[in-house]
């Protein structure tokens, strides 16, 4: 074994897959890039994720309690890029990264249409948003598009580098 720096532990630890998080506020609509994030129950769906106060998105998240989490596949990988290199300050992501917004049915954010879930949100618990900009989530509606079949996820190894989903193996569990 050998020494490893700090700074390089969350490479270590990589949470899931990549995701798109949008939010809306006052009529505009944002998509960010996000890897922080993980379920932390079934029944309902709670996700935690970690979004920063200095994200364009922090600040409509926080206002309107509400985002929507879509999952894109490895052939979204330059869009899923392009869209954590930009802020929402000062372009139209959706427009400048080739993306479609779409209605969601139970919150104000956007689905996007070339993802292959979507997952309709609103915000559950942020006692640790001031501490660590840690929000829980509620996924109360869920989509998939049945287009996509067997879709690869990209994950986020740090510093522009991702891993695509691999082989899948099925090993004895006693879950259900």
């Amino acid at each position: 074994m050998r020494e490893l720096s700090l700074a390089k532990v969350y490479q270590l630890l990589e949470p899931g897959p990549v995701v798109l998080l949008t939010t809306v506020r006052k009529g505009r609509a944002n998509v960010m890039t996000m890897s922080w994030h993980m379920m932390v129950e079934f029944e309902p769906p709670l996700v935690a994720c970690v979004v920063s106060s200095s994200d364009y998105s922090f600040a409509a998240l926080r206002a309107t309690g509400e985002c929507v989490i879509a999952v894109p596949a490895v052939e979204m990988a330059d869009a899923v890029v392009r869209v954590g290199n930009t802020s929402g300050r000062d372009i139209d992501k959706f427009e400048a990264c080739g993306l479609t917004p779409l209605p969601a049915t139970r919150v104000g954010a956007p689905l996007v249409k070339e993802c292959f879930a979507n997952l309709e949100c609103r915000v559950a618990n942020t006692r640790l948003v001031n501490a660590y900009n840690l929000f829980v989530l509620e996924v109360i509606k869920a989509w998939v598009d049945p287009g996509q079949k067997n879709p690869k996820t990209l994950h986020h190894r740090g510093y522009g580098t991702f891993v695509i989903d691999g082989e899948v193996v099925k090993l004895k569990s006693r879950m259900r």
